[in-house]
Formats: structure tokens, sequence, C-alpha cells
């Protein structure tokens, strides 16, 4: 059997469900593709976050340099913004249970041999060159899990139900983060950061088996009607065509551009907290790796509560409106941003900080990058417009990566670290991150 066969979008069963019990399958289905898949990509988060946790025993073990850890998040990164692109054309055409699957298991596989390495410990330019390496192909194989989670709501949700499940779903990331900060954190503290990839591996191994017993491909695959027959939904003119034709539009609309480029910046923004965080609070503020991961890994659960209150912010606060919570939401997130940046404090001061961040933040993150791109996107092309907006945001947040290793190389002596330039850095990242959709917002109205 062919990888094409393997992974190829599932056809309709000959064997249907009978009349009288379509509704109930068709929810009990719904509500298990659903949670299996964001919480398979929940545990997908676990197997990229562990480079942000172990900077710091790297860093100060003389394992590498800031300068190299930069290199080596920059090549999962670009790995990463390619493979989104052009998996989130392929996942248009493919069975979502199967693909979303075959990516968390590479990942995890990659971060045991990762850990395994850790403990033969090379040496220095083995260990940089074969961490470049392990940690640029896991880009790849995480790049599978975004574009089918997204596109099994497309698949099995009506129009007017979508925005409250992805903001369910986009807020994965926030319990991914906020697991691995605490759990790896935890286990790197008590073990040595060797055993951090191999704990992120058995996390990998669980959400692979959970993909595989939980999810479903289409209605259609499990016998039933699809889902605007399902729900009553009127098939719009676009969706008529076919999915290639589809794809081209989503491509030459400007709408989808501005949404790139706007998330590219909302990426910078994330993963700078999420990547350099940790260590800022040691090195900066004085704070141990576990405190630090504690206050970064508690705040994200804020994140939640951001991504979940999203859709109705928007939809009832704000009657529909996507401009004004994303504006409003923003200029929370960069005053909080400049505090937990450019202010004191201690831990509670710090986690306040970072907590309303974190909350401010994820309102914008998942209206930009998730439901202004809903509202006007085919069904059939979704994992297009992922791919579109995945590159644009994944080159970004490499190069955020090499510039800020390098601009905390280049400003730290006998030492003394200098976050400042890279501070700046980062908050003019959030600044644009919000302003540029504001500035777009004729393209992405319809």
């Amino acid at each position: 059997m062919s990888l094409f066969q393997i992974f190829r979008i599932s056809k309709p069963r000959a064997q249907k469900v009978p009349g009288a019990d379509i509704d109930a399958t068709y929810r009990r289905l719904r509500t298990r593709t659903f949670w299996g898949v964001t919480a398979a990509y929940t545990l997908y988060y676990v197997c990229r976050m562990t480079l942000g946790i172990v900077k710091q025993p790297l860093i100060d073990g003389g394992y590498l340099s800031a300068g190299q850890l930069g290199i080596i998040g920059s090549a999962f990164y670009f790995v990463y913004a390619a493979g989104k692109f052009i998996n989130g054309f392929i996942a248009d055409y493919c069975n979502i249970r199967r693909f979303m699957a075959a990516g968390l298991g590479v990942s995890a596989l990659l971060n045991l041999v990762l850990g395994i390495l850790g403990l033969v410990n090379p040496g220095t330019l083995t260990l940089m060159l074969g961490f470049a390496l392990l940690w640029g192909i896991n880009g790849w194989a995480q790049s599978m899990g975004s574009p089918p989670g997204t596109i099994s709501l497309s698949r099995w949700f009506p129009l007017k139900q979508r925005g409250t499940m992805y903001s369910i779903f986009s807020s994965t990331p926030s319990f991914g983060k906020a697991f691995t900060l605490i759990m790896t954190g935890f286990i790197v503290g008590a073990a040595g950061w060797q055993w951090g990839f191999v704990a992120a591996a058995a996390a990998g191994v669980i959400g692979t088996v959970i993909a595989l017993l939980f999810v479903s491909d289409t209605p259609e695959s499990e016998g039933l009607p699809s889902v605007q027959e399902l729900s009553g939904e009127e098939l719009k003119t676009l969706d008529k065509k076919p999915t290639k034709e589809l794809q081209r539009w989503v491509i030459k609309h400007p709408g989808i551009w501005v949404i790139a480029i706007s998330t590219a910046f909302l990426y910078i923004t994330q993963h700078a907290v999420s990547d350099w965080g940790v260590l800022f609070l040691q090195k900066q503020k004085g704070f141990s790796l576990e405190k630090a991961a504690q206050v970064i890994g508690l705040a994200e659960f804020f994140g939640v509560i951001g991504n979940l209150a999203a859709g109705w912010i928007s939809d009832r606060l704000f009657k529909g409106s996507r401009s004004h919570p994303v504006l409003l939401s923003g200029i929370l997130a960069l005053a909080s941003l400049c505090a937990f940046l450019f202010l004191g404090g201690g831990y509670w001061g710090n986690l306040a900080m970072v907590a309303l961040f974190s909350m401010a933040f994820s309102v914008v993150f998942c209206i930009v990058a998730g439901l202004m791109a809903l509202d006007f996107v085919p069904r059939k092309a979704t994992g297009a417009a992922l791919g579109i907006v995945g590159i644009s945001s994944y080159v970004a947040a490499g190069l955020q990566s090499v510039a800020s290793g390098f601009l905390i190389d280049g400003f730290s002596h006998g030492g003394v670290y200098d976050f400042t330039p890279v501070s700046v850095f980062w908050t003019l990242a959030c600044l644009l991150a919000f302003v540029l959709p504001l500035i777009g917002w004729k393209y992405l109205r319809n």
C-alpha cells in the first residue's frame, strides 16, 4: 500500500447509518473527534516546547550558547514554516486521523533520540549538529498537527458552531505549554535536562494513541451524510467548486495575506515569551529554573481563558465585530508585556504580569489567526489558508529565534545579561501584531 493510499481522505462508507440513529451517531462521533484532536494537539505542544525549558541547563553546563540555541530553534521554525505550508495544502486531501497521528508519533521518537543523545554526551560540536538536525526534522513532524486539527472542525461542524469550537481548540497551545513548563520544568530540575526530552516522548506516544482511537476522518466515512446535510446549512457558491480551484482563490485573496503578515508578528511575540521567558526570568530577575518555569507555565492557563473568551467577546459583547476586541486586547497585551520586560517584581508580581499578557494576547491571537480567516475561507480550502498563514508565521518565529539569541549574546558580557535591546524588539512585534489587522480591516470584512 502506497503512502498516498494510507493518507488520502476516506471514501464514503457503503453501509449507511440507519435514519433513526443518524443524529445520535453524528453527535457522538463529532464530540469524540473534537476532543480527540484537541487532546492530541495539546500533546503535540509537549513535544515542541522542551528546548525552551532546558536552555539554562544547557548554557550553564557549557553544552551550548544562547546563540547556538537560537540557531537550533530557528531550524525548527524554518522547517515548520515550510512544512505547515506544504502540509496545509496536502491535509485538505488527507485522512486527518492518520495524518495527525503520524506527525505526533515521529515527533515523540525524535524527542526520545534527543534525550538519549544528551545522556551519551558526544561533545559540543556533535551535540550542536545533532540538535539542529533532529530539532529541524521535529519541525516537519510538528507541522502535521495543526492542519488536520482545524480541518476536522470544518468537516464535522457547521459554520455557526465553528467559532465557538475553534475558540476551544485554539486553547490547546496554552494547555500544552502550561503542562510542559510545569511537568518538564519539574523533571528537568529533579533529574536533568536529558530526561525532559524523554518525558516529552512519552507524552507524544500517549497523544498518538488518542488520535488513532478517538478521531474520525469525515461524517461520510462513518456512514453519515455530509455536515451540510446534517445541519441544514446552505452550500455557498464557492463551496461547490473543486478543492484545487478554491486553494487558488485563497492564495489570491488579499485578506489572507493581511492575516498572514499580522500573524507573523503574533508569532514573534508569542514565541519570544515561550522560548526565552524562562531564561529571561533566570538571568534578568534571578529566578530559579523551577520558579521561572512555573511563572511562564501557570500564566499559560490564563491564555486558555483568553482563547475561550475570544469568540464570546467578539460574537456577543461586540455583536460580531472582530476589530474592537483586537484593539482593546492588543493594548492590554502590549502594556502588560512592557511591564514584564521593563519592571522588576517578585514571583507573584511577574506571574500577574505574564498572566495578564497571556490572557489578552490570546484574545488577539484567536481572532486574528483563526476567526478572521474562518469568516471567509471556504471549507474545502481551510488547510491551504493555514498553510499560507503558517509559512509566514513560522519564518517570522525562526527569524525571532536567531535574532533574539544573538541580541542576548551580543549585549551580555562576563556573565552579566542585558535584555533591553531584545525586549524592545519583542515589544515592537507585539504592537504591529494588532495594529496591522486593524489597518487592513477592509479586506477582512467578508
